[in-house]
């Protein structure tokens, strides 16, 4: 019973963050703010991600093509490894990497003020914590996750021209020319388009834990781990039915 409970709250919880987040744009500040927190915080771990992921999965196709179609396949490398990183990869390392960051510090930062009854005077003073803190972080992190990204793609795909280049028998203009072939619109536009329900997953499941924070310090440092686990699992289970929408719709 507790269990269905606590998901009819989070269900709850989800449409009305959805219904009041246009109203964090009516606190600009606090949007810019929480977007380069978001975008900051995250920033250093998705540089590592980008250039690691370039250079493995460069690595692992390049080994596959050629024991399976022979040397000559080198020649689509880079479309198949631009592919790989711009339609899955990067959107979702990017947002696994956004919910281990946002989705902890989320739930910590506003467990905190819960317990700190921050909250509470907010409401007293007749100000609903929806529009002004639950709404601008939720907003900032759809807002973070695309650039992340763009950025995170953007280092893999040219990371793999590095790693290519040590053998010298690729230049980078046709590398590029290769890469820019196969990133049409088609392929990039809903690739990108799922980080934008990516971002609305992280930012609600973490304001979600943060606002059912219960038990002083002990449950901060909860609603944190619990925030961090829905994030990701979230992000899992949107991964794989988005997949599967964005094949039916452009295949």
């Amino acid at each position: 019973m507790q269990s269905l409970i606590q998901i009819g709250h989070g269900m709850m919880f989800t449409l009305e963050a959805i219904f009041q987040l246009p109203t964090a744009f009516k606190v600009p500040q606090e949007l810019l703010r929480q977007t380069h927190k978001t975008l900051m915080g995250a920033l250093p771990l998705a540089i590592i991600a980008g250039l690691a992921i370039g250079v493995v999965v460069w690595i692992h196709l390049r080994d596959a093509l050629v024991n399976v179609a022979g040397p000559s396949a080198m020649a689509y490398l880079p479309q198949a490894l631009a592919l790989a990183v711009v339609v899955e990869f990067a959107p979702l390392c990017s947002a696994l990497i956004l919910a281990g960051r946002s989705g902890a510090s989320l739930a910590a930062e506003i467990g905190s003020m819960k317990q700190t009854e921050q909250i509470d005077a907010l409401t007293l003073l007749g100000i609903r914590p929806m529009r002004a803190l639950i709404a601008p972080r939720i907003l900032a992190c759809v807002i973070s996750l695309p650039i992340l990204t763009v950025f995170t793609a953007y280092l893999a795909i040219y990371s793999g021209f590095l790693t290519e280049s040590l053998t010298g028998s690729m230049s980078f203009s046709q590398y590029q020319s290769e890469v820019l072939r196969v990133l049409t619109l088609r392929e990039s536009l809903p690739a990108l388009g799922k980080t934008f329900f990516f971002g609305l997953a992280i930012g609600i499941s973490g304001c979600y834990y943060g606002m059912e924070t219960e038990g002083g310090t002990e449950g901060v440092g909860k609603a944190a781990t619990q925030g961090v686990v829905c994030s990701i699992i979230s992000v899992l289970i949107l991964n794989v039915f988005l997949v599967k929408t964005i094949q039916f719709f452009f295949n």
